[in-house]
């Protein structure tokens, strides 16, 4: 049994978006824990790095399995802030996570569009654990982007 709620995490995640937006990138977070214990947090990168696959999830999962030394995460848990698209779905599946929780859906980019099992069939999806708060981010950033247009 988990100490802390999906929430906990998932407000982690969300300060990662945070330093997303700091950053000047799009406000994406994401942490991976284990056992209680966060091993992996990441945020988007892309415009930082000049690497379009320097997604938050690609982050953490990266961060994850260089603190076990493994590339199978399959008793981790996933928190994103934003729903993974089909790159980061695929890289979850390759690392046959146990648990991928999101908080907002992507209605114009995220892999549950593509209506094809990408993830390992073993995963556990939850979807829209703070959703309202991820939102709010995502809105507020394009919405200033717009305006500096």
């Amino acid at each position: 049994m988990d100490f802390f709620s999906d929430e906990y995490y998932m407000k982690m995640a969300l300060a990662e978006a945070e330093e997303a937006l700091m950053q000047n990138e799009v406000p994406i977070g994401a942490v991976i824990v284990l056992n209680d214990k966060i091993i992996g947090r990441g945020h988007n990168l892309t415009q930082n790095l000049h690497d379009v696959s320097a997604h938050a999830e690609m982050q953490a999962i990266t961060a994850a399995a260089n603190f076990l030394g493994a590339k199978y995460l399959n008793d981790c848990t996933l928190y994103v802030t934003l729903e993974p698209c089909i790159m980061c779905a695929g890289a979850i599946a390759w690392a046959q996570m146990g648990k991928v929780v999101w908080a907002a859906t992507d209605p114009k980019k995220g892999f549950s569009l593509t209506n094809y099992p990408i993830l390992h069939p073993k995963t556990i999806v939850k979807k829209g654990v703070l959703a309202a708060e991820s939102e709010s981010i995502l809105k507020k950033f394009f919405a200033q982007k717009r305006r500096n247009l």
